[in-house]
């Protein structure tokens, strides 16, 4: 048996591809890109394209093998609405179709595939467990939502398929909207948050997100979805709040009416014009936080890394990259205990 990671070499794909080789497992990495990364000298690599279902027929995949959909085109950069069906749609849906298709013709039948939390779209119960209604507030959301129906049609012809359905990511080598933030930090900018701040802000560290489909793998892959959220996420306004003082800056952060910016926003994005997507600002005032406990108790999977420590590194990466420098070696918080 081998592990195969469809967009292995990106974010998720390339902390799960180092924890199995770590483990002593047969990997290989199906990705279109390749990155200079040292465990490549313990797996293979197959240049792949999921968008192209004659490129992914072509990954030797056996009947046994364990398979990981990592690949996604995600909400950074910011596209405008004329454009969101086409940036997202081939490899979000059609990549995932290519792949399920391709592990039908070899007969595997074991899949870890990550979606989103955003299929849930506006918080109707809080916090928010596996059973919440969906209902996306974009082409990103929807396609995720749609490769979770193609889940549906595959578990009925006899294939197990885990779905985890992270919050926002963070971890070393992905800053996308953040680093926006980072920026009116350095410059002493005010910093407007949407709404008063008093709602939690939820992320999930990229190395919680490939224990998870490790441990989904331990577990048999059992036919769910899960969560991946951190655990006791704090307040916008403290989460903000501490890191203007880590980082020395007079920022000042500005309470602002949830509505009137959220309808300024709207009127960009009608526009052409868009600062951020709708599905990060649409909910960015809500209490929006993800219940974990269904991870914990099928799979023993438990989020160890904590929000404001988060935010802290991928600044302090975000420093180190502005000046030049490699991100000092453990630059990275230790998990929570």
């Amino acid at each position: 048996m081998k592990h195969v990671l469809f967009g292995g070499d990106g974010f998720v794909g390339r902390h799960l591809a180092q924890k199995l080789v770590a483990d002593g497992e047969s990997v290989l990495v199906a990705d279109i890109v390749k990155s200079d990364l040292p465990h490549y000298a313990q797996c293979e690599f197959l240049h792949t394209d999921v968008t192209d279902p004659a490129a992914v027929r072509a990954v030797p995949i056996a009947a046994d093998d364990m398979v990981y959909n990592l690949s996604a085109k995600m909400l950074s950069p910011i596209m405008p609405r004329a454009k969101r069906h086409d940036f997202f749609y081939p490899v979000n849906y059609h990549g995932t179709q290519h792949i399920m298709e391709a592990m039908g013709e070899a007969g595997a039948t074991k899949l870890v595939h990550f979606t989103t939390d955003m299929i849930y779209g506006h918080t109707k119960v809080y916090p928010m467990t596996e059973e919440h209604p969906v209902s996306p507030l974009g082409e990103y959301g929807q396609s995720k939502l749609d490769t979770e129906h193609l889940a549906a049609e595959w578990r009925e012809r006899g294939m197990d398929i885990t779905l985890f359905r992270p919050r926002l990511i963070i971890g070393p080598g992905r800053l996308g909207i953040l680093e926006k933030l980072f920026k009116l930090i350095d410059a002493n900018l005010p910093v407007p948050m949407i709404g008063p701040g008093r709602n939690p802000y939820q992320f999930i560290s990229v190395f919680d997100c490939a224990e998870a489909a490790r441990l989904a793998w331990k577990a048999g892959v059992p036919n769910e979805a899960y969560n991946l959220g951190s655990l006791n996420p704090p307040p916008v306004k403290k989460l903000l709040g501490d890191l203007v003082k880590h980082a020395g800056s007079k920022s000042l952060l500005i309470p602002t009416p949830g509505w009137a910016v959220k309808r300024t926003l709207d009127f960009l994005d009608l526009i052409n014009m868009p600062l951020m997507d709708p599905e990060q600002y649409l909910i960015a005032d809500e209490m929006c936080v993800l219940d974990v406990g269904k991870g914990e108790r099928d799979l023993g999977w438990v989020p160890r890394y904590r929000d404001g420590d988060m935010l802290i590194a991928a600044y302090s990466e975000y420093r180190a990259k502005r000046e030049g420098q490699a991100p000092a070696a453990g630059s990275y918080p230790q998990p929570a205990e």
